[in-house]
């Protein structure tokens, strides 16, 4: 066999390797089937009982029991007395040795106890709202490492894929040179190249571990309890406008609902400090007996007190002081937050829109383009017009374009995902497309 036989050979060889491998480099939406893999819906199914979530409804629960008592006055005292008795021996002096019982209650006027009910209640509200808040975001933390996961796992396989054809190229084009078909240095950038996708499948396992130990450490699972992939969701063609968006924030979010209630919670504890200035009465009555000529005498006896503010300029006016100021901390809270959450809907609802149309570009015409362009390039080496590193070139381009096609993907979804915690209602159905109606 001469050496331009064994070169056509080798060239055609090639030609099989190269289309056999842009057959499995076609863009497509979904994971292999061979490999398992795990839905959205799934993991937002187990965020929902993720330590932090249970925390968060417990210390929601532990206020909300707090409530009953703050509307109840102090409990009463009941004191037992031995009055007037003589030492060692304890006998009851005569005549004014006795036996009494002293019960005693304190009273708080001025509707004290109803504020701070009120007080109690509205900071078992914001603690309710608080908690759902955390759910929220436990459940928007799961899903943005699902699609970090999702990413990670859908690049890896492209980065395997193209490694494949590289080295297949690579031993063709070995062949081919030592026939002299090619040039050595065709040879040396292939090797090269298939080094360099060794380097990024290294780098992207590490990625990939690391993104599901997150996820896996979120929801509280052991390093084994879910598969290696992430299935992505279908979603929803648009959403709501901004303006709707933003305004239902401002009424729904669960953390806006909260400052709202601290804020309710503070103002009614500056009435209740306004109300410190006013003393407290305090109620008592006494039952006392002793051993009389005549038989047991008995005796009864009412008393009334009042607490009296003597250090009210340093207690009583620094309680309103103190009340004051948190009010208005509480005001300046809730107006930040509700410019807080305006700044990152608009700003969240922007990388929604940029991720969405760039997914259309890519899909339509930027990838289609690129996809072209391969196949010319591998029509053109075929007749020799083209060297292998153009061909390989432009094949990498194709990949550069399928990763950046799947950061897409995981960009509108995280943007999904976030706006979702701040609107505290899903957006979408993740088994499906179907967009959730307000």
């Amino acid at each position: 066999m001469n050496s331009s036989s064994f070169g056509q050979r080798a060239r055609k060889s090639l030609t099989c390797f190269v289309a056999a491998a842009l057959s499995l480099l076609l863009p497509r939406d979904a994971h292999p089937q061979a490999r398992a893999s795990i839905s959205l819906a799934e993991v937002l199914r187990l965020a929902a009982t993720a330590p932090r979530v249970i925390a968060a409804t417990s210390l929601a629960e532990a206020a909300r029991a707090r409530v009953p008592s703050a509307k109840l006055p102090p409990d009463p005292e009941l004191q037992l007395g031995f009055m007037n008795r003589e030492l060692p021996s304890l006998a009851p002096m005569d005549p004014l040795g006795m036996t009494q019982i002293q019960l005693m209650q304190m009273l708080p006027l001025g509707g004290k106890l109803r504020l701070s009910g009120r007080v109690a209640a509205y900071s078992a509200d914001a603690a309710s709202a608080r908690a759902i808040e955390v759910r929220w975001d436990v459940r928007a933390r799961a899903a943005m490492q699902f699609y970090d996961l999702y990413a990670a796992e859908s690049q890896l396989t492209i980065a395997r894929e193209t490694k494949r054809l590289v080295q297949d190229i690579a031993k063709v084009a070995q062949s081919m040179y030592s026939v002299g078909e090619v040039r050595q240095a065709d040879v040396l950038r292939a090797q090269v190249e298939v080094a360099r996708m060794s380097e990024d499948i290294t780098r992207m396992e590490s990625m990939r571990a690391a993104m599901a130990a997150k996820l896996l450490a979120t929801l509280n699972l052991p390093l084994t309890a879910l598969p290696p992939s992430a299935e992505r969701p279908a979603f929803p063609d648009s959403l709501p406008p901004l303006d709707d968006l933003t305004a239902e924030a401002e009424q729904k979010r669960p953390m806006i609902i909260a400052g709202e209630k601290d804020l309710a919670s503070a103002e009614a504890g500056e009435r209740l400090a306004r109300k410190e200035m006013w003393p407290d009465l305090q109620v008592g009555v006494q039952y006392g007996w002793r051993a009389g000529e005549m038989g047991t005498e008995k005796m009864g006896s009412l008393m009334l007190g009042a607490s009296i503010p003597v250090h009210a300029r340093n207690r009583q006016s620094r309680m309103r002081d103190e009340a004051a100021a948190m009010k208005r901390m509480s005001a300046a809270d809730l107006a930040a937050m509700r410019a807080d959450t305006r700044g990152r809907i608009a700003e969240l609802y922007a990388d929604y829109t940029r991720a969405r149309n760039l997914r259309a570009l890519y899909r339509t015409t930027i990838l289609p383009q690129a996809e072209a362009t391969v196949t010319a390039s591998f029509t053109s080496y075929r007749v020799g017009d083209v060297n292998l590193m153009t061909l390989i070139d432009n094949q990498m381009t194709v990949n550069r374009y399928r990763q950046e096609l799947i950061t897409l993907d995981a960009e509108q979804g995280k943007a999904i995902a976030e706006l979702e915690m701040l609107l505290g209602r899903e957006l979408f159905d993740p088994a499906g497309a179907r967009r959730v109606a307000p």
